[in-house]
Formats: C-alpha cells, sequence, structure tokens
C-alpha cells in the first residue's frame, strides 16, 4: 500500500512538472511568434519559467490581445469600406504625408470641401438641430454617449419629427456609452418612433460584458449636404456652466464632397449594428478649398492608420507642431517622434488639461511627459473648465480632427474616426485655436515634475505601468 501511495505521488510529480514545462513552452512559443515588442515578449517567457503553471495562466489572461480577433470575429464578413469613391485629384500633386495616408488608409484625397469650426455646445448643437429640422430624405447619427437631460430630449425631438415627416433617421449609440445616463436615450428614441441601434451592447447571455471595441465615432449626417464630426457627445456638459462636469469642447461643421466617404463610414457601422444596409447619397458639389481624406480606425483593422499618420506627420513638421488632447498617453514611438522633432528645433506644443474627468490617466500621463519635457516639447496645462477637444495642427498647413484621443484605448481597443485637413487658412485658424488656450494655460517644468513628493511618484508610475489598459 506505501508502495502504491508514493508511486501515485511519483506519478502527480511528474504530471505537474510535464504540464508545467508544456505550458511554458506553448506560451513562450506564443509570445515570441505575436508580440510585437521584443521586450515584452522576453518578459513574459521568462514569467513564464519562473513561475511554473502561473506564469502561463497569467500570461493566458493578460498577455494575449484577444480585441483584435474578436472585433474581427464580430465583424463576420464585413470590411471596413476602401476608396468607395475617388474623386479627381491628379491635380493635387501628392506630397510624402499625403502618400503615406494613400497607402495606409486606401481613402480618397478629396478637394473641395469647406470646415467651420463650432466651439462648445452652444455654437455646435443649434446648427445641428437646425440641419435636422431641415432635413428632407436622410438623418444619420452616431454618437457614442446620447444623455437623456434637457439638451438631449432637444435631439430627440428634433430626431422623432424628421422621422414623423418620412425623412430616413438612423441613430447608432455604443452600447456602453447609453450608460452614461438614464433612462437610456436608445429606449427614449424608440419610443419616440426613431430607428436605432447599439453598438455592440454589454450582455450577460452569450456574455459579452467587454469594455473594449467601443464606438467611439461622433457623426451627424444630413441628406448627404452638411455634416459634423469631432469629439463632442449629445449632452448638457457640452453647454453652460455645470460645475466639474462642465466641458470644453471644439466640433467641426463639413460641408462638400467628402461627406460622401463619411457617409460611407456611418454606412458601414450601421449594417454591422442593424443588419440594415443603406445607401450613401451622392456626393454634393465642391464648395470651398480644404484638400480632406477620412480615417477610419478600429480594432478589426489591419494597421494602426491614425499611428501612422500623426508620425508621419510628426516627421515631417518643420517649425511647428501644435497638439491638443483630453487624455495623453503616447505609445512610445511617438513619443520618441516628439521628442525628436523637439530635438531638431521645431516648436512642439501639447496643451493638456490640467485635471480632466479620469484621474488615474492624468497620474499615468505625468510619468509620459518627463522625457517630454526634458527634451524641449511644451507641455502646458489648461485650467478648467476640463477641455475635450481633440486637434493636431502642422506648420499651419495639415490639420486632423475627429473622435480620437491620444491614449492606448483610442488608438488600440476603439473604432474612431479622423478627417485630414489640408488647407492653409484653415489650419491656421484651428492652429490660432491653440495658441490661446496655450497662453492661459500654466507651463509644465522638469523641475515640477521632479519635485512630485514619492507617494506622488509611485502613484504615477504605477498608473504608468497600467498605461496600455487604461
Amino acid at each position: 500500500m506505501t508502495n502504491l501511495h508514493t508511486a501515485y505521488e511519483l506519478f502527480d510529480a511528474w504530471f505537474l512538472l510535464v504540464l508545467s514545462f508544456v505550458c511554458a513552452l506553448f506560451a513562450s512559443i506564443h509570445a515570441l511568434m505575436t508580440k510585437p515588442d521584443p521586450r515584452s515578449a522576453f518578459g513574459w517567457i521568462v514569467m513564464c519559467w519562473l513561475f511554473p503553471l502561473g506564469g502561463p495562466v497569467l500570461y493566458g489572461l493578460f498577455g494575449i490581445n484577444r480585441v483584435r480577433t474578436r472585433a474581427r470575429q464580430l465583424r463576420g464578413e464585413l470590411r471596413p469600406p476602401r476608396a468607395p469613391w475617388r474623386n479627381a485629384v491628379a491635380e493635387v500633386p501628392a506630397d510624402h504625408l499625403m502618400r503615406i495616408g494613400d497607402t495606409v488608409t486606401q481613402w480618397s484625397r478629396i478637394p473641395g470641401n469647406a470646415i467651420e469650426s463650432l466651439e462648445n455646445g452652444e455654437n455646435a448643437f443649434p446648427p445641428m438641430l437646425a440641419a435636422i429640422a431641415g432635413a428632407q430624405h436622410t438623418v444619420w447619427l452616431a454618437t457614442y454617449i446620447f444623455e437623456t437631460d434637457p439638451v438631449g430630449r432637444q435631439f430627440i425631438a428634433a430626431l422623432a419629427g424628421a422621422a414623423a415627416r418620412g425623412v430616413q433617421v438612423r441613430v447608432l449609440v455604443d452600447g456602453v456609452g447609453e450608460w452614461y445616463s438614464w433612462p437610456h436615450a436608445v429606449a427614449e428614441l424608440r419610443r419616440a418612433g426613431v430607428t436605432t441601434a447599439r453598438f455592440l451592447p454589454p450582455r450577460l447571455l452569450p456574455p459579452r460584458l467587454s469594455l473594449n471595441m467601443r464606438n467611439h465615432r461622433k457623426l451627424l449626417l444630413v441628406d448627404g449636404t452638411v455634416g459634423f464630426l469631432g469629439g463632442m457627445n449629445i449632452g448638457g456638459r457640452e453647454v453652460g456652466k455645470r460645475g466639474s462636469r462642465r466641458m470644453a469642447d471644439l466640433h467641426f461643421k463639413v460641408d462638400g464632397p467628402v461627406l460622401r466617404e463619411l457617409g460611407e463610414a456611418f454606412r458601414f457601422d450601421w449594417q454591422f449594428a442593424a443588419h440594415e444596409t443603406l445607401t450613401v447619397p451622392d456626393a454634393p458639389a465642391a464648395c470651398g478649398t480644404c484638400l480632406c481624406r477620412v480615417i477610419t480606425e478600429g480594432p478589426d483593422e489591419d494597421t494602426d492608420k491614425l499611428v501612422s499618420v500623426m508620425l508621419g506627420a510628426v516627421s515631417m513638421a518643420r517649425t511647428q507642431l501644435l497638439i491638443m488632447t483630453p487624455y495623453f498617453i503616447p505609445s512610445p514611438e511617438l513619443s520618441s517622434a516628439l521628442q525628436s522633432a523637439a530635438l531638431r528645433g521645431v516648436d512642439v506644443t501639447v496643451v493638456l488639461p490640467e485635471r480632466s474627468n479620469l484621474r488615474y490617466v492624468d497620474w499615468a500621463c505625468r510619468r509620459w511627459l518627463q522625457p517630454l519635457v526634458e527634451r524641449g516639447v511644451r507641455v502646458l496645462l489648461q485650467p478648467a473648465p476640463f477641455a475635450h477637444t481633440k486637434l493636431l495642427v502642422m506648420d499651419d498647413s495639415y490639420a486632423q480632427i475627429g473622435s480620437a484621443n491620444l491614449d492606448p484605448r483610442s488608438l488600440r481597443l476603439n473604432f474612431e474616426i479622423a478627417l485630414e485637413v489640408y488647407d492653409g487658412a484653415t489650419c491656421r485658424r484651428l492652429g490660432q485655436y491653440i495658441i490661446e488656450a496655450r497662453d492661459r494655460s500654466q507651463l509644465l517644468s522638469a523641475a515640477t515634475l521632479g519635485a512630485l513628493g514619492l507617494w506622488a511618484q509611485l502613484r504615477n508610475s504605477l498608473f504608468w505601468l497600467l498605461s496600455p489598459y487604461l
């Protein structure tokens, strides 16, 4: 009996040893073959061999990026639109930055557009509501947050009125973003007779509780003749004075033939969420001087298009690079590019909120700022209200507007939309907006960051370590 017991113990020991070896081997091979960063791959491989079973289990839980695979599975046979319509751009020679966009986005460069800046909800919402009220054929709206406060109910009433007139009204609300308000906007819209869909709503059966793969795009397209995009959600926090909830933001009115591409982007998202195929209106006539290109970004894409185009803009800046963003957790590549631009004499200015609505992101951000400030990047902290604007301007000749923040969630995990703008007058106007914000903000120095107490430095470093998941 003793010998049998000993044999069982020996078998158990050998079984655990072999199991640990096999798990560590498979996890190591997976990390070696899939991780883009050798430091990350090496770290996971070491953990898998130093901690038998525990290391491979942790790698399986946190080391495997399932977002892109899951996004592609959910999208099924759908694929992001590729150059759905091309305008003649032979008369517009492509510079190096345009060629980057041509290659990585495969969207058209469309001349003849007009871009108008709309600061805060009190200036953005009235023309949006007026466009809905005057709609004759189609109203397509996509938003991350749709509040049911008094401002949100103005939009619900306007959309319901358009639907009652026989206009094709389609509203797409993110399935997580709608939880910012109660009662939910989707239910209220449907009760008002508006055709509405949720984008990947969380559910228990079958389980889908992920906070990733959110549709962060904000679009309003009316009759294919006028559009609005930017970072502004639908709700009262964008309007008036509401204390700590007040936000400052910049939205954009778009006119011109690029509206057809914006319509293609909405059509694709709506087909995925609502299983209905829409017909995109024909492109309107040229009406301005802006050469524009749509960039759609999402975890189901093959390349990090927004990051590639941003890196191209940073590397080609010669005199000035202006950035405004509410959340700033740059990738190592973007951080290095900004430092290199500053070192070669470019005026690199990054305007951030002094305090955002996500304190843990602020703490992680401070840890990222140290090397930037030390190498000449001017970082300024804008006082309240919380500035939610997303804007990049290069050399008064190129700008990027849209919904994306400069953090991993926007650039890797969310579905975002941006618009490239090539036009001197428009880019100078957008650059001036950032400069005016810079002039009323406080310059952050290396000495200020270095003077933080030990606890603050430890806290910032901890959230910096977690920044890929924030």
